[in-house]
């Protein structure tokens, strides 16, 4: 199908051209089959040329109300494969391969507001001092606190923990040269704990890594980690020290960004070593923040009976 077909070459465009990360290109090319599929079996087209705004929004109605019994999708969800579409069309049109772009006509639904959630320093501290520390040398162990460590002091998202080499870690600057989103690079620095246990675990690394890569967190058996290695390693811990549902690493990049904020960090700083590329992203931590410093005023102030948000 001609469709499928040149889904395949805007996929392989943002893979050379836009260095899209390769979650985010499965996440596309999924999405983008689940449409061509919807317009051959209910809309009954096949030609690109011929996808108008109504059925975009039934597509849409259709995602979050489900079908054939099953469960509809979150408004997150349906935002995200509608940019897939959208961004599509946008290529498609730079290609002369259609006149429009139908999504742009198409009301998005409105996502929630959540607020991040994170642990708060204490448990932290508790968690790293304390489970995460022992004297029997175990290399195991060593690894798994530097994981935790890194991830918490320079606010690495889980991918980006993954693909770290060795060479990105510059001890004598006590910096780490981080590959984001996008290709994006930035330099995050390392606290003096952060640079002691990098150096200890490098030497150990040594007489462990199986074959020759350069990944600086390896396996027990000394292969480089994986997605899931560092996500069930993370949420092993976090269980430790929280109830929270959510337990994920990027639970400590909030958990970094937010005790930034808390220590009086300015939010272009903290977006700067999040690698964020807009600051909207990265202003969600401030809802976190004032959230807190209501409930010390109410703990603390004599006359106050609660402080709520305006209206």
């Amino acid at each position: 199908m001609r469709a499928v077909m040149e889904i395949g070459e805007f996929i392989k465009y943002l893979e050379d051209v836009k260095r899209y990360s390769p979650n985010t290109l499965l996440a596309y090319k999924k999405d983008l089959l689940q449409f061509v599929e919807f317009c051959n079996s209910i809309e009954l087209i096949d030609d690109w040329k011929l996808v108008t705004p109504k059925m975009v929004r039934r597509w849409e109605v259709v995602l979050m109300t489900g079908s054939n019994g099953d469960k509809g999708v979150s408004p997150k969800s349906v935002r995200r494969k509608l940019s897939a579409l959208s961004t599509l069309f946008l290529y498609m049109m730079r290609n002369g391969l259609v006149d429009d772009n139908p999504v742009k006509a198409v009301v998005q639904p409105q996502i929630p507001k959540r607020l991040p959630v994170f642990v708060d320093s204490d448990s932290m501290d508790r968690l790293l001092d304390g489970e995460l520390v022992s004297d029997s040398g175990d290399f195991s162990l060593l690894r798994d606190r530097l994981v935790i460590l890194t991830a918490y002091t320079t606010g690495m998202r889980r991918a980006e923990l993954v693909s770290l080499k060795c060479e990105d870690v510059d001890n004598a600057s006590s910096t780490i040269k981080v590959s984001g989103k996008g290709d994006r690079q930035r330099i995050v620095p390392m606290t003096r704990e952060l640079h002691s246990l990098m150096e200890e675990y490098l030497a150990r690394r040594s007489e462990i890594v199986v074959g020759k890569h350069d990944s600086l967190f390896i396996t027990d058996k000394g292969t480089p980690v994986y997605d899931k290695f560092i996500y069930r390693l993370v949420v092993r811990y976090l269980g430790e020290v929280t109830t929270a549902a959510k337990r994920s690493p990027h639970v400590l990049r909030h958990s970094f960004a937010t005790s930034l904020l808390n220590n009086g960090a300015c939010i272009e700083a903290i977006r700067k070593l999040l690698g964020h590329s807009d600051l909207s992203a990265t202003q969600v931590y401030t809802h976190t923040s004032m959230e807190g410093l209501k409930r010390i005023y109410n703990q603390a102030h004599p006359r106050s009976v609660g402080v709520e948000d305006e209206p």
